[in-house]
């Protein structure tokens, strides 16, 4: 028996902003980071909030937020009655905003309040889960904090958010994305609801994403990466994610890399090992995970004549989307060194086996195997 849920409702529109009028004699709690607070994106987004309603802004919430922001933050409503906890931004203030709401409810600071998510970036997918993700900065790794606790109960997608969005940003979190989509699609929870979710947006994302990285003004593509964003949000929060992921957050703490960008660089050969593929060589035998690639290559409309060419198909249409996305092809050319990468491999290794997103992968990995996979992916 499979439980399939979506707690969160959502506004989607250019007008979805308007969502906020509706909340009269409210006390909002407003997190977000220095660079929104700052610029005329807050302000925009606040011109919504009726006369009625008191607002207060944490402003200090930093990229991969450590738990002394997340204290910081409960820290900064002492004496605000908050009733609606209003996260604006990418991930990273979405994130502390939800253990804010978790540690907040463990105290009794929060105490039956609303949580509402706007979204300014196209990538994690946060306003719809019940994930977050927090890192501990002494020893360089993130941990998923995973429970409905923190599902938010609205999220509005108001794609012109996301028009000023630099390319690079625009590149990582898309690629963030596609990384949702293909978990979710070979995640051994996968089911027909998450499959039709992870479709749509792999569809999108292949579809929408270049050009939005090529003219950030392009409403159209705007609009459905952001809209594939949510649905690959919604795709995991059912089908959970992998190995990628379970990579990504120990390497990318402790290497300071992006988080679309190191899913990137590891997606290639997280493909080609879960589908049983050994140094490029497609003409071995492959695992049932190669025929759910397969079967991603085949909507997408490319060559997937059998389990192994449809592989090496989507293999390389995302190393090819990638590079056009400026996107490094691995983890030596976006900066790691050789001491660096022989220092860290088997902390690396042993934190993402016990990543709770490691646990869906279809393969069960090895320490040996991570590390195999990450010297691939540094070459």
């Amino acid at each position: 028996m499979q439980e399939i849920k979506f707690g969160t409702t959502l506004y989607v529109g250019e007008d979805s902003l308007k969502r906020l009028s509706d909340f009269k004699n409210e006390k909002i709690l407003i997190v977000t980071d220095s660079f929104i607070a700052s610029s005329e994106l807050l302000s925009h987004i606040k011109s919504y909030i009726d006369s009625s309603t008191e607002t207060m802004v944490f402003s200090e919430v930093i990229p991969d937020p450590p738990i002394d922001n997340i204290v910081a933050g409960l820290e900064s409503s002492k004496g605000f009655p908050t009733t609606i906890l209003l996260a604006i931004g990418g991930g990273s203030a979405i994130d502390a905003a939800k253990a804010m709401l978790y540690f907040g409810k463990l105290t009794d600071r929060f105490r039956g309040i609303r949580f509402v998510t706007i979204p300014t970036t196209s990538g994690t997918g946060s306003e719809v889960t019940n994930f977050s993700i927090i890192t501990d900065a002494e020893k360089g790794t993130k941990y998923p904090m995973v429970t409905d606790q923190i599902l938010p109960d609205e999220a509005i997608l108001d794609s012109g958010l996301v028009a000023g969005l630099p390319p690079k940003q625009t590149a990582d979190t898309g690629i963030d994305v596609l990384t949702h989509a293909i978990e979710a699609y070979v995640s051994t929870k996968a089911n027909d609801i998450s499959d039709a979710l992870s479709e749509k947006a792999i569809c999108y994302v292949f579809t929408y994403l270049e050009r939005a990285y090529k003219d950030g003004n392009d409403k159209v593509a705007r609009e459905k990466m952001h809209i594939a964003s949510t649905m690959a949000g919604m795709a995991f929060n059912l089908a959970s994610l992998g190995l990628n992921h379970g990579i990504a957050h120990a390497a990318g703490a402790r290497w300071h890399i992006p988080h679309g960008r190191i899913n990137g660089i590891l997606l290639p050969n997280i493909i080609r090992y879960n589908a049983g593929i050994i140094e490029g060589n497609y003409s071995k035998n492959t695992t049932p995970a190669a025929s759910r690639y397969s079967k991603i290559s085949k909507f997408l409309g490319l060559n997937a004549g059998n389990p192994q060419m449809g592989v090496r198909s989507l293999v390389n249409a995302i190393l090819s989307l990638e590079k056009a996305l400026s996107i490094p092809k691995s983890l030596s050319e976006w900066g790691v060194n050789k001491d660096q990468f022989e220092l860290d491999k088997n902390v690396i290794a042993e934190a993402a086996l016990a990543d709770r997103c490691t646990a869906t992968n279809p393969i069960v990995p090895t320490k040996e195997d991570i590390i195999s996979v990450l010297g691939k992916s540094f070459i």
